[in-house]
């Protein structure tokens, strides 16, 4: 058998479980759910047994390949060996012999060096520093709040999707590559069988060519601040600024740290980039979970925000919520609101793809205007996790969603539909706020300026009236 790499391998059982996996969708759409599912997973009890088999194939080729054994010296060989080592002890001998006189002389020069200059008419010019090498990769500090259970690993500490019932806080500094190309998150290479979660293969890690944790350390409350503080005071571009990241459904606490990175590196944001990580269950299967976790997070999410409003320095704070963390974001900004001190309001609230009941939105965001000086509203009709969720909540629209009948309009929240910014029909169209370099522009004029209507900040929107009010939306693919 040839030997494949295992990028080749990869890439083969990936076209043919995608290819097996859509005939499956397509001859069983018409069934229960019950009956799809026990379709889905029925080639994985197949796919194991045929990687095993493949294994004991290999077998024979792998031990013809390995290194056999070194025979045992013969006896008249001995003589030989003896001589060898005759001569190695008489090389190092001579070796020490010259590095004594080497030595000798080294301290002679060094003698010679220290009388000269004693003398005032002789002086040695300065030796330029010897230059460092040009780091291949940046690094992006992310200050994290999170109600996950930490568990200390031989490598680092790890944060599971277990609820600790309470507030951690801690930074990490994100590696990213030289070579990020905006706006992605480059990742090893993997290959997984869905819904069990098992790994076939995965590259190693690079931070060369990959996002990467380089340290991840627990803090307590003084020293977050010293250095939230520290960060905020030298901030330029975005001047004494603080943002805060709360991620969504189905969402490790690893790969919130690296959206947050992107999303700041992307942005060239200077400022406090944090991350809010509520213990998602990180699995397709986890929905009903994730929804429970994310609304039992609320007072540990409220204690974070405010203690950034309140604690860091930052004179502009915003927030930004995608999927399911919309809900609890919505209802600590409903009850943290009243609560703020004078003077003090929020930069800017937006809120991407929210997986929240319309009505439920309406009745959240109704009074959150008078706390911030703008809150925008992402949503989009080919968003395939929102019309999931739409189906799993019997029918009713999301907040996020575009229905026939349009986008949800609520006075003071500019709704700005996205179909367009992404027309791939395989792409899953849920994270575009932060995967469109268009949407990535949009936030970050919003953070730097603050201008409204939206219209103004990005020409390519259209200003749509409607009896409930107006919004915009996408007319050019970005």
């Amino acid at each position: 058998m040839a030997d494949l790499s295992p990028a080749a391998v990869a890439v083969a059982v990936l076209l043919v479980a995608a290819i097996l996996y859509a005939w499956i969708w397509h001859a069983t759409r018409g069934l229960s759910r019950f009956a799809q599912m026990l379709a889905l997973l029925a080639p994985v009890f197949l796919l194991i047994p045929a990687l095993l088999y493949m294994s004991m194939l290999r077998a024979p080729e792998r031990m013809a390949m390995a290194p056999r054994p070194a025979p045992p010296p013969s006896v008249e060989s001995t003589e030989a060996r003896r001589q060898a080592d005759l001569e190695i002890a008489e090389s190092r001998r001579k070796a020490e012999a010259e590095a004594q006189q080497r030595a000798a002389e080294e301290a002679r020069r060094r003698a010679e060096e220290v009388e000269r200059s004693a003398k005032p008419d002789i002086q040695t010019p300065p030796q330029p520093a010897p230059t460092a090498p040009q780091a291949e990769w940046d690094v992006v500090p992310v200050f994290y709040g999170t109600d996950r259970v930490r568990k200390d690993e031989p490598k680092r500490a790890v944060y599971t999707s277990d609820r600790a019932r309470k507030l951690e806080l801690g930074r990490a500094l994100v590696t990213v590559p030289r070579t990020h190309q905006v706006p992605n998150i480059e990742r090893p290479f993997a290959i997984r069988i869905p819904y069990i979660n098992v790994t076939i293969y995965e590259q190693a890690e690079d931070p060369k060519q990959h996002f990467t944790v380089q340290e991840l350390k627990a803090l307590d409350r003084e020293e977050f601040i010293a250095l939230a503080r520290a960060r905020i005071g030298g901030s330029d571009a975005f001047k004494d600024q603080a943002v805060v990241f709360v991620h969504g459904y189905n969402t490790e606490f690893d790969y919130a740290l690296f959206r947050t990175a992107q999303m700041a590196y992307d942005l060239k944001f200077d400022g406090a980039a944090l991350l809010y990580s509520w213990p998602s269950a990180s699995g397709l299967t986890g929905y009903y979970y994730d929804r429970e976790s994310s609304e039992q997070a609320e007072p540990y999410l409220r204690d974070f925000i405010e203690l950034v409003v309140k604690d860091t320095g930052a004179k502009s704070v915003s927030v930004i919520a995608h999927s399911m963390g919309n809900v609890p974001l919505l209802r600590v900004l409903q009850a943290l609101g009243p609560s703020l001190p004078p003077g003090v309001r929020l930069n800017q609230v937006i809120l991407a793809a929210p997986d929240v009941d319309r009505n439920l939105f309406e009745n959240l965001a109704a009074n959150l205007r008078q706390y911030g000086n703008g809150i925008t509203l992402y949503c989009s009709a080919n968003d395939r996790a929102m019309e999931a969720a739409r189906r799993v909540a019997g029918g009713i629209p999301r907040a996020g969603d575009v229905p026939s009948d349009g986008p949800i309009v609520i006075a003071g929240i500019d709704t700005i539909d996205i179909t367009q910014a992404s027309t791939d029909t395989l792409a899953l169209n849920h994270s575009s706020y932060a995967e469109k370099s268009a949407l990535l522009k949009d936030i970050g004029l919003l953070l730097l300026t603050g201008e409204r209507p939206p219209d103004r900040r990005i020409p390519d929107l259209q200003r749509i009236a409607t009896p409930r009010g107006e919004f915009w939306r996408y007319a050019l693919t970005r």
